[in-house]
């Protein structure tokens, strides 16, 4: 979200940011003194309503977050994408809001058929994530052809980048750096030899501004690098930036996870001008650049703390 917001700035369009602030970290907007934020939750309609008055469009980014976390709370993962986006939607059509930009997720096709996935793939979830990213991608398109209103739906592969929070229930990405950072082994979930599209956050951020200026669309467009790679050379990659050697564990794989993941991106090129511009090893070392300079600072706010 704040990487969206810093680029929306810089295109000098006026931001209002609504989050409850349950995986994101408000320091994260400090930078941004002339935004207004308003702490609160998507399924709290008065809380849309503040958020929304007098804006021309909305990008909804909010939501219950990722397959392991949806496979522990099925109910809230539903709750906050499903009924969350519907809340999002009925506010925008009240306040004759035309365009909204949807983050929707390839964890809605499921294990891929054939590679590269695109939007045509047949949609098969696995996960009740999948599904509830689905469902709200669905209303969106709904509200898009009932009502005067572009709605349109970004189908995010693998996101990392500048930001991005580590916990258990993390992009494989942050959860390696942390590892690394603390010398501990690394454990990866299956063989390694499944595959990722990993794209940069920053990319994100263009895929959003792209749909906000696109006219008289309402679709799902597939967001990713357009390129694959395995488990195994993104935990080699990540080592070699640190220089060091670090023993790696395989546990079995976890439930609801695809073997492989490649986008093809051919509409959101055509369609949105949507090119990916940051090459994996560039927004690696840019990521872990800045995750061992966060981690340099806490080990030495620790240090001279009483």
């Amino acid at each position: 979200g704040s990487n969206i917001v810093r680029l929306l700035l810089e295109e000098s369009y006026r931001v209002s940011v609504l989050d409850n602030f349950s995986t994101g970290y408000l320091e994260n907007l400090t930078d941004f003194p002339e935004v207004t934020v308003i702490n609160g939750d998507i399924r709290d309609e008065t809380a849309v309503e503040t958020a929304i008055e007098g804006v021309a469009a909305i990008i909804h980014l909010a939501a219950s977050v990722g397959n392991a976390r949806s496979l522990n709370n099925p109910v809230l993962d539903s709750d906050v994408n499903i009924l969350g986006t519907i809340k999002i939607l009925e506010a925008a059509r009240k306040a004759r809001i035309t365009k909204v930009v949807y983050s929707s997720s390839a964890a809605i096709y499921g294990e891929p058929q054939y590679l590269p996935v695109d939007e045509r793939h047949p949609l098969q979830p696995e996960t009740p994530y999948g599904v509830s990213k689905l469902g709200g991608e669905g209303q969106c398109l709904a509200y898009g052809r009932l009502y005067s209103m572009d709605t349109i739906c970004l189908r995010y592969f693998n996101v990392y980048g500048s930001n991005q929070r580590y916990d258990a229930y993390g992009n494989v990405i942050p959860i390696f750096a942390d590892r690394l950072l603390q010398r501990k082994p690394i454990t990866i979930l299956g063989s390694g030899q499944q595959t990722r599209d990993f794209v940069n956050v920053r990319d994100i951020a263009r895929a959003n501004l792209l749909a906000l200026n696109v006219n008289g669309v309402t679709r799902a467009f597939n967001i990713g690098s357009g390129r694959s790679t395995t488990i195994q050379d993104l935990a080699s990659a990540m080592s070699n930036f640190f220089g060091t050697t670090i023993p790696i564990r395989h546990h079995a794989p976890r439930a609801g996870d695809v073997q492989h993941s490649l986008s093809d991106i051919t509409a959101a090129r055509e369609i949105l001008g949507y090119e990916p511009t940051i090459p994996l090893t560039d927004g690696l070392n840019e990521y872990l650049s800045l995750a061992r300079s966060r981690d340099e600072q806490q080990n030495q706010d620790m240090k001279v703390s009483p």
